[in-house]
């Protein structure tokens, strides 16, 4: 049993014992495959969606001000202050977890607000945008056991 996966079932990606039955030009229509062999009953424990071609793409979604940085700390902030509150309030008084909550949602937000305008100071203007970053294939294979793959090939290609 590997333990990184919990089952028999190596982690790696391509094994050997593994043959391509069908190839996407996007992840969603490999995982509609592999939606299509589960939904025949089709055994999909061992089956594997491949990325072949990996680019990294960085999405810019806006300029990044100093406000801007300020209000994204503080919303992270309140977002954390809001669990620790939680979390106190659980050994407080009935009266006083809402006050443990408040007060944790706005000490938050006011460390998060103050930490988010100082390291955006702190780029110098080296980065003043925001953005998010996703990893891209320029193939995706499905791939299934090699005593499989002639069934799995069959209702793929019924399904299509």
């Amino acid at each position: 049993m590997d333990p990184r996966t919990g089952s028999g079932a190596p982690l790696s990606p391509t094994p050997d014992t593994h043959d391509t039955v069908a190839s996407f030009g996007d992840y969603p229509a490999a995982q509609h495959a592999v939606d299509l062999l589960s939904d025949k009953e089709f055994d999909v424990r061992d089956v594997r969606i491949v990325g072949h071609g990996m680019t990294s793409v960085e999405i810019v979604t806006g300029r990044l001000t100093n406000l801007k940085a300020t209000l994204l700390g503080a919303g992270t902030g309140a977002w954390f202050g809001l669990f620790v509150g939680l979390l106190l309030g659980l050994f407080a008084a009935d009266t006083e977890w809402v006050r443990m909550v408040a007060a944790g949602i706005a000490m938050g937000a006011a460390f998060g607000a103050l930490w988010g305008l100082l390291t955006h100071l702190g780029t110098r203007g080296r980065r003043d945008f925001s953005s998010a970053r996703t990893l891209v294939a320029t193939r995706y294979d499905v791939m299934v056991p090699r005593d499989r793959a002639e069934a799995a090939r069959r209702l793929i290609a019924a399904g299509r």
